[in-house]
C-alpha cells in the first residue's frame, strides 16, 4: 500500500509559519518588551513591526557635528633650514590652519543631567560640539571628558525634555540575538539598520588600546560611529565604533564596544573628568601550544603568559614572576592575553584583583592591588606627555632610546618629529626606555629639548607649549 504526503499549497505554509512566528513574539515579549508588536497590512493580516520599539529609542539617539582647525600639512623640507637657505625660501611663517567639520552619532544615556555617549575620535580635535536632537533642537555641548583607549567620550547639554536609553547587560549578550543600530550614516539623518550579533570579543583588530568588540551585520557607515546598538527591549548594548570595510562602504561587518566596558569608563569621567586606569605591571602574551609544550602542561590549553615583570609595579609587589600563567582573574576564566589586559583595565587605580596563576605545575592564588600609569605612553602608545599629544612612541630593541611612530598632522611636534626619528635624550638627560623617558619630560610640560638620531645623523629638536 503507497503512503501519500499531501502539501499545502506555498502561501498557505507561509502564511501559517508567519503567524505561528507572530504569536510566539507576541508571547515573547508581550510582558517585557515593546519590540515585535502585531501590526497589520492591508488585508488586515498581523505583521511583525520595530516601530513600536523604534519610537521609544529613537529620540535618545542624537546627530552630533564638530568644528576645529587642523594645521595644513606641507612638506618637510621646508623644515628643513639647510634646504630654505640653498633655495632661498622666505623665512618660515606660521603654519596655516584650515577649519574642518565633522559628523557622527551619539546617544543620550542620563535625560536629567543631560549626559550624551559618545565615540573619542567623533570629538577629538574639536573646539566646538553640537548635538541634534530628533525634535530639531540642537544644543552646544560641553566635553566633560574621553577615553582614548576605549574610544568614548562624555558630553554634557542643557536641555529640558530628553529621551534616555536604559543599560542592558551586555555580558548576557549571545550570538545570534536580533540588534539594530541607529546613527546618522554620511550626515543623512537618523538611520536604523538591523542585524544579529555575529560575533563576540573581537580583538587584535587594531583599532583601539583595549578591545573586546561586539561585532554586528546591522549596517554600520561612517557617521554612525558613537551611535546607539540595541536590543529588542529597545536597551543600549554598545555604542558603534568601526566597520572592516576593503570597498569603503559597508561589508556587514561592523563592531561595537560594549556597554559594560564603555560604564567602567564613563563612571570615573564622569566623576574625575578622565580616567584613572589601574595597572598591573606586566608584559603578557597568550599560551600557544608550542608554549604549553615547552611549559610541560598536557591540558592547559588557555591562558595569558607573563613575559616581563617591570620593577616596583602591582605585580611585582604582588609576587608575580616572570613564567606564570594566569588562567583566571577574580574566579573569571582567561582565555588569553587580550582578556586579562581588557578585564585589569576595566579596573580603578587601587582595585584589587584575585589572580589564580600556574607556575611550576602548581596552581597558586596572587592577591595584587592596582597602581597607576608610569610609562610615558598610553594603552596604544601615544605620549602622555601635553607636548607629544598625538605622537607615538615605543621602546627601541636594545634600549637605545625611544622610536618616534605615527605623529599626527594636529600634534605640535608635527614636521619636527618623523616618523623613525629615535629620542636619544630629554632635556640634555640621556635616555634610553620609556620609563626614564617619562621621569625626565615630566620635569616640564611647557618646554622640550629633545636631541634626535634621523638616519645617520643627529639634530636638536625644541618643542613649546603656545
Amino acid at each position: 500500500m503507497s503512503t501519500v504526503i499531501s502539501r499545502a499549497p506555498a502561501s498557505k505554509l507561509l502564511q501559517a509559519l508567519a503567524i505561528s512566528l507572530m504569536l510566539a513574539a507576541a508571547v515573547l515579549f508581550s510582558s517585557s518588551s515593546y519590540a515585535f508588536f502585531p501590526s497589520a497590512d492591508s488585508q488586515g493580516e498581523p505583521l511583525p513591526t520595530l516601530a513600536p520599539m523604534l519610537k521609544k529609542v529613537n529620540p535618545a539617539v542624537v546627530n552630533i557635528s564638530t568644528f576645529g582647525t587642523r594645521r595644513v600639512q606641507q612638506n618637510p623640507l621646508l623644515n628643513d633650514p639647510f634646504f630654505r637657505r640653498f633655495f632661498n625660501v622666505p623665512p618660515q611663517q606660521q603654519p596655516k590652519q584650515q577649519r574642518t567639520q565633522s559628523a557622527g552619532s551619539g546617544v543620550i544615556i542620563d535625560a536629567q543631567k543631560g549626559i550624551v555617549l559618545t565615540n573619542h575620535h567623533v570629538v577629538e580635535g574639536a573646539d566646538e560640539i553640537k548635538v541634534g536632537l530628533e525634535d530639531g533642537r540642537s544644543f552646544k555641548a560641553e566635553l566633560v571628558g574621553s577615553d582614548p583607549d576605549v574610544d568614548i567620550a562624555v558630553l554634557r547639554i542643557e536641555a529640558d525634555q530628553l529621551s534616555d536609553l536604559p543599560l542592558a547587560n551586555s555580558e548576557k549578550l549571545e550570538v545570534g540575538d536580533f540588534v539594530a543600530a541607529i546613527g546618522n550614516p554620511f550626515g543623512l539623518g537618523q538611520t536604523v539598520t538591523t542585524g544579529i550579533v555575529s560575533a563576540l570579543g573581537r580583538t587584535g583588530l587594531g583599532i583601539e588600546g583595549y578591545e573586546n568588540f561586539i561585532q554586528t551585520d546591522a549596517s554600520i557607515n561612517p557617521g554612525n560611529s558613537g551611535g546607539a546598538l540595541v536590543n529588542l527591549r529597545g536597551e543600549l548594548i554598545g555604542v558603534n565604533t568601526a566597520i572592516l570595510a576593503p570597498s569603503g562602504g559597508n561589508v556587514g561587518i561592523g563592531f561595537a564596544i560594549p556597554i559594560n566596558m564603555a560604564m567602567a569608563s564613563i563612571d570615573q569621567i564622569i566623576e574625575h573628568g578622565e580616567v584613572r586606569r589601574g595597572q598591573l605591571g606586566v608584559v603578557i602574551q597568550d599560551l600557544t601550544p608550542e608554549l604549553a609544550q615547552a611549559f610541560d602542561l598536557k591540558d592547559q590549553r588557555s591562558g595569558a603568559v607573563v613575559a616581563d615583570v617591570q620593577d616596583d609595579s602591582a605585580a611585582d609587589k604582588a609576587g608575580l614572576k616572570e613564567g606564570d600563567i594566569v588562567i583566571a582573574i577574580d574566579d573569571k576564566p582567561v582565555a588569553g592575553s587580550a582578556e586579562l589586559r581588557n578585564q585589569i583595565g576595566l579596573r580603578r587605580v587601587g582595585d584589587k584583583v584575585r589572580l589564580k596563576v600556574l607556575r611550576e605545575g602548581k596552581v597558586k592564588v596572587i592577591k595584587a592591588e592596582l597602581g597607576e600609569v608610569n610609562r610615558g605612553v598610553d594603552a596604544a602608545g601615544k605620549s602622555s606627555h601635553p607636548l607629544l599629544t598625538g605622537v607615538s612612541l615605543s621602546e627601541s630593541e636594545g634600549n637605545e632610546g625611544i622610536v618616534v611612530g605615527e605623529v599626527s598632522p594636529e600634534a605640535k611636534a608635527f614636521g619636527k618629529l618623523m616618523a623613525g626619528d629615535i629620542i636619544v635624550s630629554v632635556n640634555r638627560q640621556r635616555v634610553k626606555d620609556l620609563r626614564e623617558f617619562a621621569e625626565v619630560a615630566d620635569q616640564n610640560l611647557e618646554a622640550m629639548l629633545l636631541r634626535v638620531v634621523r638616519g645617520r645623523y643627529a639634530t636638536w629638536v625644541v618643542l613649546k607649549a603656545e
